[in-house]
């Protein structure tokens, strides 16, 4: 584990949060990276080889973010906030903390998602935009149907932000 100070602003008087590496024993936040990606099996494709982060205020767990960064580029494969936290800011910005992060070492970060509305606009309103679509994906690739906020999940989104670019 390593610490990474990190002030989390929303421009106000923002939040003090501390945001961790963790580079080994990932499994023990499962249950907060299966609220993003509620299959274990697709988890593991990424998480040995992805970059995850936690984030916590006042020593308690508020959210956690898995980047897989390579040649190919910078992908969000899992950002997960806590429920007792969501929709209070953190999301938005654990995004900004993973724009910051790899700002200088790559031009854009893509993000892949189903189709539901919240997430989508949270997305957009991150400074995302949609550049394309994996035709039934979720259909392909769980075992299982998906629905979030009552839409049956088909078609992976894939949404790109400009790393180079601030959004207000």
């Amino acid at each position: 584990m390593v610490s990474i100070p990190f002030l989390l602003s929303d421009g106000g008087e923002g939040f003090l949060m501390e945001v961790i590496q963790i580079t080994g024993r990932k499994k023990e936040y499962l249950p907060l990276l299966l609220l993003a990606d509620e299959e274990e099996s697709m988890v593991d494709r990424y998480l040995g080889r992805g970059d995850m982060f936690v984030f916590t205020e006042n020593g308690e767990v508020v959210g956690e973010c898995v980047v897989v960064a390579d040649e190919a580029g910078a992908e969000l494969k899992n950002l997960a906030v806590a429920p007792a936290f969501q929709r209070m800011g953190y999301g938005a910005r654990i995004v900004e903390f993973v724009c910051a992060r790899y700002a200088g070492r790559y031009g854009e970060l893509v993000v892949g998602t189903g189709e539901a509305p919240a997430t989508t606009s949270f997305y957009r309103k991150c400074g995302f935009t949609e550049y394309a679509r994996i035709p039934d994906f979720f259909i392909t690739n769980y075992g299982h149907e998906i629905v979030e906020d009552g839409v049956l999940l088909r078609d992976m989104i894939l949404l790109k932000r400009d790393l180079q670019e601030k959004t207000e």
